[in-house]
């Protein structure tokens, strides 16, 4: 995998986990797998006295309430009639399935999460008497990271994940607001724009944002990309001081201000701040 991309656990299983049976299955239910042609769906046959067919998504996967006097045939045909539905709402469902893990995974020592492009390590305690107690601390150079490094939690060792979480956003945004206003500085000496002020953003849908009047927002959470595609959000966000739209124009002075922009936008175009990573 390139340092260009941003770098996530790989959640691909050989068999969906919606063809795995549940640990528990409701008292009288049955689990029932349905194929057609090279698709096939496992769900939680549940009777009742309702009137028609119904299918719900929950914590374990599919399940399918059907009334008493109901052949299996008949389950099975409304099964097959609805599969590119159920097919789609499973693939949801086990895409969260696999960030809820990924997250619950990363929250240990040990754990791995995405930083400039590489994947870091997380610990819990302190390296060394050099160290300053208190506030984590990066073991290598946090301007030019290697995959492997290991950032240090000063926490004690039966913390839980909400301490993780918080000590390790906290450095991860302390890191994006030094980064992301060097970055600033140099696109500004480069071309002679100014800007009004910038500041970091929490926004779940935009990586970035750009006002008439010269405030920029940054999504803090393109810290965890290369440094590459944090110099593309720069670019684009800086462009719109000379082109507020997304024009022919625009385009071309984003590539005034960064040649390379494709591939980065590219890359940027298949994730989304909220989910990127799930921490």
């Amino acid at each position: 995998m390139s340092q260009l991309e941003l770098l996530l656990s790989d959640t691909s299983t050989p068999v969906p986990d919606w063809l795995v049976a549940p640990e528990t299955i409701p008292l009288g239910a049955k689990w029932r797998v349905v194929r057609s042609g090279d698709q096939s769906v496992g769900f939680v046959l549940v009777r009742s006295r309702r009137r028609s067919i119904g299918f719900m998504i929950i914590d374990e996967g599919l399940r399918v309430t059907a009334p008493n006097w109901v052949t299996l045939g008949q389950i099975d045909e409304a099964v097959i009639e609805k599969m590119p539905w159920i097919l789609s709402k499973l693939q949801d469902w086990q895409a969260r399935k696999a960030q809820l893990a990924m997250a619950h995974t990363r929250w240990k020592s040990g754990g791995q999460l995405p930083y400039m492009g590489h994947q870091i390590t997380l610990r819990i305690g302190v390296p060394g008497p050099h160290v300053p107690h208190g506030r984590a601390h990066f073991e290598g150079n946090p301007e030019s990271p290697e995959v492997g490094q290991t950032l240090w939690l000063p926490l004690p060792n039966d913390a839980d994940t909400h301490r993780m979480r918080d000590m390790t956003q906290a450095w991860l945004q302390a890191r994006a607001a030094a980064w992301f206003d060097q970055r600033i500085k140099y696109f500004l000496d480069k071309t002679g724009l100014t800007i009004r002020a910038w500041r970091l953003s929490s926004a779940a849908t935009r990586w970035g944002s750009c006002t008439s009047d010269g405030n920029i927002r940054l999504n803090w959470r393109l810290i965890h990309f290369s440094p590459m595609v944090i110099d593309y959000v720069i670019a684009h966000e800086l462009a719109h001081l000379r082109e507020m739209n997304h024009s022919h124009d625009f385009w071309s002075e984003v590539e005034q201000l960064y040649p390379d922009y494709h591939t980065a936008k590219k890359m940027l175009q298949q994730h989304t701040p909220e989910g990127v990573p799930n921490i």
